[in-house]
């Protein structure tokens, strides 16, 4: 039987939750405090979960992502606080597509490293397949970040909430269940003598 190595840290889990949260949240604190207060949370909220004790388990290209992310809402607040409550998704979903295709050229991959807090022992057509798998994840926040950007830019609030609150989130979750049927069926193929 395959047990976690590492312990999830509820602190840092909760910090993820609420950032995810952070387009809901967002539509509403703007509206009823204004976008500083908004911003400013959403960058403690960022610091947080980069160096709470619990990141030490996040790969720490992410964690400096999160930070760059964090610098790079305080810049575009000093353009317009309340576009850069709305470039939140954009920056996200850039940051984690840089971070997953580093990981391209200096492996092993995202998704292998996810891999293997589970399963240590990959075999070669395993790593192969977790390459391609996070090359999929980089189609999925590529195509994210620009309809993220049409709905900061163009799109009416309710737009920008409903998808980058909502929508989004869908989508990646059916992507995470269909890669984890397609892995289903490579594995009972390749297992089938």
């Amino acid at each position: 039987m395959v047990y976690l190595r590492q312990r999830i840290d509820p602190r840092a889990l909760s910090l993820v939750l609420t950032t995810m949260l952070f387009p809901l949240c967002a539509g509403l604190g703007t509206r009823f405090l204004g976008p500083w207060p908004v911003i400013l949370l959403l960058i403690g909220l960022l610091a947080a979960r980069a160096l709470l004790p619990g990141a030490r388990v996040t790969p720490r290209s992410i964690t400096q992502g999160l930070l760059a992310v964090a610098a790079l809402e305080l810049l575009a607040s000093l353009w317009s606080p309340t576009q850069a409550t709305r470039l939140y998704p954009v920056f996200m979903n850039a940051m984690m597509f840089v971070t997953f295709a580093a990981t391209l050229w200096n492996p092993p991959s995202m998704i292998e490293r996810f891999a293997r807090v589970l399963e240590p022992g990959l075999d070669p057509r395993a790593i192969s397949y977790t390459r391609t798998v996070t090359q999929v994840w980089l189609g999925f926040f590529m195509l994210n970040a620009g309809i993220a950007l049409w709905t900061a830019l163009a799109g009416t609030q309710a737009q920008w909430a409903l998808y980058n609150g909502a929508i989004c989130y869908v989508l990646a979750g059916l992507l995470f269940a269909g890669e984890w049927l397609v892995r289903q069926r490579v594995r009972y193929r390749h297992a089938a003598p």
